[in-house]
């Protein structure tokens, strides 16, 4: 319950910095396109009445300086005689404003000799040039608009100035209005993608909880088990994998706890023998000298079968664990191979199998390898055709240069060693190198031993080919570069 609990906490978890995420993302380029179409449609209405307003000031100025401001006095009536005309009062203030600042005429009848104060007609009558204002009117506080153009008189001199100012409140509305059809907008769009993250997001996070499900049902020890794959996107990719990974990982847990109990045989069964000699040569005083010699014989060969096994599992530990090296040195492979078939001619000789070598008649040069290592290989070798082909009673071992090999530019030794027993069966030919792996043969072994053969010819950048003859019986043949430097890894 507790895992479940966990499990359900981390798909959230997933759910929320995903939409946390995604939807921050999003927020943020909606808050800055919505500041930019505020600060836009703002503009683009400000300006417009800004725009207006000075244009309007700006002819009303010049028809005035040009034609009607000969005199104060005509100057006062005519601007009295305007603004009671004009036709745009209910949307304008047309206001006609002294050279000290103080209104005397307008549409919206202000008290004359009042003063509006806004820096628009100080500026008009400081530069002579029209004049613009946006913002609050500091008497009524109400946002205004306005435009100042000064009235010049023939000879230059500035009589006043002529003002236009118009209220804000619907040109705001207008803009708060398209401001707020955005934000709705945005909202929408925030909307959509928050929906269509939540489909997508679950769409993930189901198949994960399977997977999350499946994957500890496995480490759980339910090797082998499936998920059904329902997809045809990645995660369809992941799930294909991890269904893979499954059934490795049951193949693997199969033929370990095979190797287990085929390791805990081939030790049991020398030992037994080693136990059972060592008592009786030990508290049984009437057996002769031919009887002790044979039981001591045993106890011998016995003794050196558990020490090759042990040796060959603390070589495959190394390997697994990546600390397994050899040790170069310039190698006669033709004397190591001679020394090695002398030791072990006897031995099958007892067991009624003909060991047949014949020295190369081409000179084999000397080669770069760690002679232990090689030695290893080369009795294993020999060792698994006499207990694999032994029916045969013979094994034959050759040696010879293969110059430029398979046109690789390259010159190897090539020690090959044929049996004539069963061979292979075909279906097992490709999988005889894998680690643990036995096949139908009812002879005994751990199932490691070529694959630390492998391994060592590997580091010695050579090649290890296991293969069937054409006449029957098997061929192991070990392929090693001459004269090249090999640097251990």
């Amino acid at each position: 319950m507790r895992k479940r609990k966990f499990r359900l906490l981390r798909v959230r978890g997933l759910r929320n910095r995903w939409m946390l995420s995604s939807m921050l993302i999003i927020l943020l380029l909606v808050l800055l396109g919505l500041s930019a179409y505020g600060v836009a449609i703002g503009g683009y209405y400000y300006s417009g009445v800004r725009t207006a307003l000075r244009s309007k000031a700006s002819s009303s100025s010049a028809f005035f300086s040009n034609y009607v401001t000969r005199t104060y006095a005509e100057y006062y009536q005519s601007a009295y005689r305007y603004t009671s005309l004009f036709d745009e009062r209910d949307r304008l203030d047309l206001q006609f404003i002294s050279s000290s600042g103080r209104i005397e005429v307008s549409t919206y009848g202000l008290t004359a000799g009042t003063q509006p104060g806004t820096e628009d007609i100080a500026k008009a009558l400081e530069t002579g040039e029209a004049a613009t204002f946006l913002g609050r009117d500091p008497s009524t506080g109400e946002r205004i608009a306005a435009v100042s153009s000064p009235l010049v008189y023939g000879d230059g001199r500035i009589m006043g100035v002529i003002r236009y100012v118009t209220s804000l409140r619907l040109v705001d509305r207008q803009v708060l209005v398209s401001i707020l059809i955005a934000v709705g907008i945005g909202l929408g769009l925030l909307l959509i993608v928050f929906l269509t993250n939540l489909v997508f997001i679950r769409s993930i996070v189901t198949p994960i909880g399977e997977v999350t499900a499946m994957t500890r049902h496995i480490a759980d020890g339910g090797y082998g088990s499936q998920i059904e794959n329902r997809y045809e996107d990645e995660m369809g990719e992941m799930v294909d994998a991890i269904n893979d990974l499954s059934i490795q990982i049951s193949q693997s847990e199969k033929v370990k706890t095979e190797f287990i109990s085929s390791v805990s045989h081939e030790l049991r069964t020398p030992l037994t023998a080693i136990t059972g000699w060592t008592e009786t040569l030990s508290y049984d005083e009437s057996l002769d000298a031919e009887t002790r010699q044979k039981g001591l014989a045993i106890v011998l060969e016995e003794a050196r079968r558990l020490t090759n096994m042990v040796e060959e599992l603390l070589v495959f530990t190394r390997i697994e664990d990546g600390r397994f090296t050899v040790n170069i040195e310039k190698l006669d492979i033709e004397a190591e191979l001679e020394d090695t078939i002398f030791t072990c001619r006897e031995l099958m000789r007892q067991e009624g199998i003909s060991l047949e070598y014949t020295p190369p008649e081409e000179e084999i040069p000397v080669i770069p390898g760690d002679p232990e290592r090689l030695k290893q290989v080369i009795l294993n070798i020999l060792d698994n055709a006499a207990k694999h082909g032994g029916s045969g009673k013979r094994i034959v071992v050759t040696l010879s240069l293969q110059k430029n090999y398979q046109d690789s530019g390259r010159d190897f030794v090539c020690i090959r060693v044929r049996d004539f027993g069963p061979g292979i069966p075909p279906d097992e030919l490709g999988n005889v190198k894998l680690k643990f792996y036995r096949g139908s043969s009812k002879a005994r072994g751990s199932g490691i031993g070529l694959a630390v053969c492998d391994e060592i010819v590997r580091l010695h950048n050579g090649l290890l080919d296991i293969d069937n003859a054409a006449d029957g019986g098997c061929v192991v043949s070990v392929r090693l570069p001459a004269g090249q430097l090999i640097v251990n890894s």
